[in-house]
């Protein structure tokens, strides 16, 4: 059984208008495809608690700083399609780029405050092109129910601001990271990693959970992620983007993990830009 497809706003309107006057719950899991687990289990919990599921798939060059990594970036429509299918959803939605930014489209959807640092800091204007984006996806299907994976944390935080302040008739449910066996979140760009970076990337999370447990603690946040970073270079990472304690409500910065926070990171190993946060609670 195959997933049904559809490429443009219009037939998608016409699904939803019928799943409507039949009563039915929406949710929508945005994705840029390349599935994995993760996205997999997102699209799980939207069957749990939705009578119809909407999975999207696009690729969104707004959030793309490089060109080359817009280039790079795997496009699997056809190996996505066949991993659906098995789970039930009921809709993949694949607009390309002229549907989605239509000639003249000249609208930003740009969210202050949790945007700034992180990731936001290293990638200029990538949440910008993400709430863009979203927000666009939101409107299109009507959805009730929208899914994310909490691997980005600050973009679920940003989504959320979004919805929140466009009055957008919408709940965000965030899930947890979904992890290979030795630890390393389940990512689309995990894939670019050769044999001995692939190795050496469970180090990233086995460092941020290992420093999670020091601050939860009570230990402070300067020298606990001061040694927490030489520990990733030394497991083989080249750089380290960032690497902060931050509250878990608002993402403001921490110096101490005196409420619920969340250690996060940024770090290149070889070419590949891989990033994770862990849940800080203090004891």
């Amino acid at each position: 059984m195959s997933v049904p497809i559809v490429r443009t706003v219009a037939a998608l309107h016409e699904t939803v208008k019928e799943w409507r006057r039949a009563g039915a719950r929406l949710a929508v899991v945005p994705t840029m495809g390349a599935l994995h687990e993760g996205h997999l289990s997102l699209v799980r919990a939207a069957l749990d608690q939705a009578d119809r599921v909407i999975v999207t798939l696009f690729v969104n060059p707004k959030q793309f700083n490089s060109p080359a990594d817009l280039a790079a970036y795997p496009r699997t429509e056809d190996a996505d399609a066949e991993k659906l299918a098995p789970l039930g959803a009921h809709l993949l939605y694949v607009p390309d780029g002229a549907e989605m930014y239509p000639d003249g489209f000249s609208t930003t959807v740009s969210v202050a405050g949790v945007s700034e640092g992180l990731c936001g800091a290293f990638r200029p204007g990538h949440f910008d092109g993400v709430a863009t984006v979203v927000a666009k996806l939101f409107l299109q299907t009507g959805a009730d129910l929208a899914f994310f994976g909490e691997k980005d944390f600050q973009q679920l935080h940003v989504v959320r601001r979004m919805a929140r302040d466009l009055d957008i008739p919408i709940a965000v449910v965030g899930r947890p990271t979904v992890r290979e066996t030795d630890g390393l979140a389940l990512s689309s760009r995990n894939v670019r990693l050769s044999p001995a970076e692939r190795q050496a990337a469970p180090g990233l999370a086995a460092a941020l959970f290992g420093a999670a447990g020091r601050l939860a603690a009570g230990e402070p946040a300067e020298p606990t992620l001061a040694g927490t970073r030489e520990t990733i270079l030394g497991a083989g990472f080249r750089e380290v983007e960032y690497l902060e304690l931050r509250s878990a409500e608002d993402l403001k910065p921490l110096q101490a993990a005196d409420r619920p926070a969340r250690l996060l990171v940024a770090a290149w190993l070889g070419q590949t830009r891989l990033i994770d946060n862990v849940e800080v609670l203090p004891k």
